[in-house]
């Protein structure tokens, strides 16, 4: 029987206790200040919902430290709204960086600032959640904000020259075809918008001024999905682009960044001097007039607000010494007594877990919540204490972090009879409640339901006890899937193609690329691409033949000549391509023909233990992931040896496949190896495997130098003796005297690592055994490989939730930029890179570091260094003993250290593109936003190629962009021959992409 919306009136009876109604009271009277104590961080969210509800329509600012805590209170309080059928908050971040830094605010940032500053000018935030150096940051008027989004109706007419200056003005750019967030594009009269918090992008079609129809449109098909009456356009950014601003701003802001800004364009940090424009004469409360305030720990508020001004003042006077521009503090921020005084003419809480300071004839309400108890995992000791609280009149809330977990809970609450409910979702998407008990049980007086609550709250009082995700089992917060990556999994991209770029026609040869032409066809209008070949003969291409055409890739930016329409010489070129490719396909044959007619082991299907250690991922998986997890397995059942590259970002969910495929061959008696490219990393996958695995009877065991000779030893004994289950180590597993009971999986980890010794033994182990290759940038010889259909490969491009881009910032050598990045990142107790690949002077270069950031610890590491001290260093790196590594690029080698987020790479020019991004890739493993520094000479000093591989780069800040670059660096480093380069002036005739098409087929025949 279905039950209605039981938790929510659970969570409302809080809310009818005395003490909280004498509280609201006390608010709304606004006579003295209030204050409650006793309020856990769990509490803290729920009862600011609650009070929320109270306050009879007044929006509500819950005010927290810092981004960080107000990104997690946003869980908290999403989670408490949607349980409760109210509207989830919105996030008004502050500013990541001070004003002279002279650095730009995150993009991130700029953008969620944007919407949210909108939301609050057009009266549309019930509830926002705000650090307090946001709260003190001066503002421009509501109206500002507002005319910011523009709304298109159909019918109206629109000046479309100034919507396209207002559309780049916040943030958009001109991109065709329209495919991601924040790009437009024009062709005739068709406008195509994808403006952010849209499902999809829409499509304007205009009949001179008129707007004749609106229409959603699906970003990967381009097709329209349904038609609109009206849409909404919303910035990317509070800080419009105007030219007749960025002229004001004073020039020599160029001159002291050596020449590298453009008078009239944005430059670095550009957006604190808009003040000498026009002055900031708002703040936040003129937003959010009659709102109430829930204060998060007052005293840590007024601490944050006097830091910043502690360091605001000097730097503004160093930065007016230095020369250059800047704005007074006083100009861009509020004082804490300033803020004071405005908030206390609002109903304001100062929520506390203790009343150390109350304020003098406050009036205080104790309410002595309690942490929820934390069960560490052990389920029969979680279900005893249910049954004794039950037993004594609680009612029980759990919120797991997924569906699996979900799944699970209820199994074992079955098991035990103790009646429960657990969320189920309607068509409507509201929540309903399936109730399930047993004989003549009572109501059931225990739901579970899901939501990102990592601990939860006991109230005695009420007799109500939450437990949150970590509180059962240890488990990091829940993190959902989002929407994929729109980057497409094969070469040819044509989101990046543009006039005048060379095309391949599979028929016709290679031609120029003009543009896309509107052409009647049967009187239906319909959209051709235009390539124009010799003597200026024209081609029209219907989009939805673009399978005929690709983009041309040759090596080192190679220039083909043009090809003639009708003429032979294309033929002609195809028969000496493929002549010459038959000769190359045999020997490729040769190197995985016996792998095709070797007899691996064909894994069963699932058992239940399976089932259990799948439901048991604390995450939920992405679409990639489960699409790669069900490759992998179907691989597996094949009697055939698996040979599968799995490619996907840092931090993407790739251990998680190998770990799945692992248990998977555990289950059938076969042992798995694992294969790191360092120490360091393979003791960091022995904890994540012995972790993962902790419930199940499979043992793990590492064979590195982290274990004695003694050790080592028994480890090679128990792997003879089929005793160990996994083993984990670098390449000391290719080792003669590493003998396996019955190996049935291989994983490789970073296989490009390897060096050819390493690589020939691993050719001999591939013949009989699975193998699954693991990498976030695969060289592009791999990446070939697979795209030619030799290796099967997987693509994980789906983000995990909160997982941020990266902010690139290309810029010549400057000692501020050094100081001020790595002082930034400490400040919010984080850890940084910096590479500097020149072994001879990586001494030089800590001594700079360590005097321009002293209270930094300073550690270096390079692969000329004793093996075993270069080990020390960087596990004195991962336990945070030290906070900047000085280091060559060795640091490249996938190790998972969620604190870093801020790297800096000295004379970056001089690397390639996927070590580049490999590189980058260390840091942004945890949802804090993350910088990446790309210092270099002037731009004189730097090569086409270097500057093409920089420009990309930044170019690729969008998630999930491994393949991508791996596939640009083919064309920049030359994707050459996989055995040779004899085979260059063959790719050069066709085109790459043809190439391996045809190198494909010649394979296949």
């Amino acid at each position: 029987m279905k039950v209605q919306q039981p938790v929510q009136e659970l969570l409302s009876e809080i809310a009818e206790a005395a003490e909280f109604r004498e509280m609201v009271r006390e608010l709304k009277a606004g006579e003295r200040p209030v204050c409650a104590s006793g309020l856990t961080p769990a509490a803290k969210a729920l009862y600011a919902v609650l009070l929320r509800r109270t306050m009879e329509e007044k929006p509500l600012l819950y005010v927290t430290r810092s981004n960080r805590e107000a990104e997690q209170a946003m869980d908290q309080l999403g989670t408490w709204a949607r349980l409760l059928g109210e509207p989830g908050p919105i996030f008004l971040p502050a500013h990541d960086i001070r004003p002279y830094q002279g650095l730009s605010p995150h993009a991130d940032i700029c953008e969620k600032r944007a919407l949210a500053l909108g939301k609050l000018a057009a009266r549309q935030a019930p509830m926002v959640v705000v650090p307090v150096l946001a709260a003190a940051t001066r503002m421009k008027a509501p109206e500002f904000y507002r005319a910011l989004a523009r709304q298109i109706r159909r019918g109206e007419e629109i000046a479309l020259e100034e919507l396209l200056d207002h559309l780049q003005s916040v943030g958009y750019t001109r991109q065709d075809p329209v495919e991601m967030v924040g790009q437009y594009s024009l062709r005739g009269g068709i406008l195509d918008i994808f403006s952010p918090e849209a499902r999809r992008p829409v499509r304007l079609e205009l009949f001179g001024d008129e707007v004749e129809s609106i229409r959603e449109f699906d970003p990967e098909t381009q097709r329209s999905v349904s038609h609109l009456e009206n849409a909404t356009l919303l910035p990317l950014t509070e800080f419009p682009l105007q030219k007749d601003i960025l002229e004001e701003l004073p020039l020599r802001v160029a001159e002291s960044q050596n020449n590298v800004y453009t008078p009239g364009e944005p430059f670095a940090g550009w957006e604190f001097l808009v003040t000498l424009h026009s002055p900031l004469t708002h703040t936040l409360l003129h937003l959010c007039e009659g709102a109430a305030l829930f204060l998060d720990e007052p005293q840590e508020l007024r601490q944050e607000v006097e830091r910043l001004w502690s360091l605001l003042e000097p730097e503004f006077e160093q930065a007016r010494k230095e020369g250059r521009p800047a704005v007074s503090p006083q100009q861009l921020y509020l004082g804490w007594e300033e803020m004071a005084m405005q908030w206390a003419a609002h109903p304001a809480l100062r929520a506390e877990e203790m009343a150390l300071a109350l304020p003098p004839g406050s009036a205080h309400f104790p309410f002595g919540t309690r942490p929820a108890p934390r069960f560490h995992g052990n389920v029969p000791l979680c279900l005893s204490e249910v049954q004794k609280l039950l037993q004594q009149q609680y009612r029980i809330l759990i919120l797991t972090t997924g569906p699996g977990e979900t799944d699970r809970l209820a199994e074992l609450f079955a098991e035990s009879a103790i009646p429960f409910q657990r969320a189920t979702r309607q068509h409507d998407g509201a929540l309903g409640w399936q109730e399930q008990r047993s004989g003549e049980v009572a109501i059931p007086a225990c739901w579970i339901a899901q939501g990102a609550a990592p601990t939860g709250v006991m109230i005695p009082p009420q007799r109500i006890l939450i437990l949150g995700n970590e509180d059962l089992f240890d488990s990091p917060p829940m993190r959902t899937a989002v929407s994929p990556s729109k980057i497409s999994t094969f070469l040819s991209d044509f989101r990046d193609l543009q006039p005048g770029d060379y095309l391949v026609h599979v028929e016709h040869g290679i031609g120029c690329y003009r543009g896309l032409k509107e052409i009647a066809h049967e009187g239906v209008p319909l959209e051709f691409m235009e390539i124009e070949y010799l003597e200026g003969a024209r081609l029209y291409v219907p989009l939805a033949r673009l399978d005929l055409v690709q983009k041309y890739r040759g090596l080192e930016g190679a220039k083909p000549t043009l090809d003639r329409m009708g003429g032979n010489s294309w033929a002609r070129t195809k028969a000496r391509v493929r002549k010459s490719m038959q000769e190359m396909a045999g020997e490729l044959l040769k190197l995985y023909a016996a792998r095709e007619i070797a007899n691996g082991h064909a894994f069963a299907g699932e058992n239940p233990w399976q089932q259990e250690f799948e439901a048991a991922f604390a995450y939920e998986e992405t679409p990639d992931q489960l699409t790669t997890i069900e490759e992998v397995r179907r691989d597996m059942e094949k009697p055939v040896p698996m040979d599968r590259l799995v490619c996907g970002d840092v931090g993407y969910g790739k251990t998680e496949v190998a770990m799945r495929a692992a248990f998977r061959a555990a289950c059938h008696n076969k042992q798995v190896a694992v294969l790191a490219p360092t120490t360091v990393l393979a003791l960091q996958h022995y904890e994540t495997f012995r972790k993962r695995f902790a419930a199940f009877p499979i043992r793990i065991d590492l064979l590195s130098r982290f274990r004695t000779p003694a050790q080592q030893k028994a480890t090679l004994r128990s792997l003879e003796a089929g005793q160990v289950d996994i083993v984990i180590g670098t390449h000391r597993l290719l080792s003669k005297d590493v003998i396996f009971h019955d190996l049935g999986l291989l994983i490789v980890d970073e296989e490009q690592r390897f060096g050819v010794r390493h690589k020939e033994r691993l050719k001999e182990i591939k013949k009989s055994v699975d193998v699954l290759s693991l990498s976030a940038t695969p060289i592009p010889r791999t990446l070939h490989m697979g795209l030619v259909g030799l290796r099967n490969m997987s693509l994980i491009e789906t983000p995990p939730r909160d997982r941020l881009a990266i902010q690139t910032v290309v810029a010549p050598f400057s000692e501020h930029i050094i100081q001020t990045a790595i002082e930034q990142e400490l400040e919010r107790g984080g850890q940084v890179y910096f590479v500097h690949n020149r072994v001879e002077s990586l001494d030089h270069m800590a001594a700079v570091i360590c005097k321009l950031a002293p209270q930094a610890r300073i550690a270096q590491a390079h692969g000329q260094m004793h093996e075993r001290q270069l080990e020390k260093v960087m596990l004195q790196f991962v336990r945070q003993e030290t906070n900047v590594l000085v280091a060559t690029t060795i640091i490249e080698n996938g190790l998972d250290i969620p604190l870093v987020n801020t790297i800096i790479i000295n004379r970056a020019e001089r690397m390639g593109l996927a070590e580049l991004y490999q590189l980058r890739g260390r840091v942004g493993r945890s949802d804090r936003r993350a910088y990446a520094y790309l210092l270099v000479p002037e731009e004189a000093g730097i090569s086409g190629i270097a500057r093409q591989r920089l420009s990309a780069l930044k170019e690729f800040s969008e998630l999930g962009s491994g393949f991508r670059v791996a596939a640009l660096d083919m064309e920049l480093r030359g994707a050459g021959n996989l055995l040779g380069r004899e085979q260059h002036g063959q790719v050069d005739a066709v085109g790459f992409e043809l190439y391996c098409q045809m190198l494909e087929q010649t394979i296949h025949q």
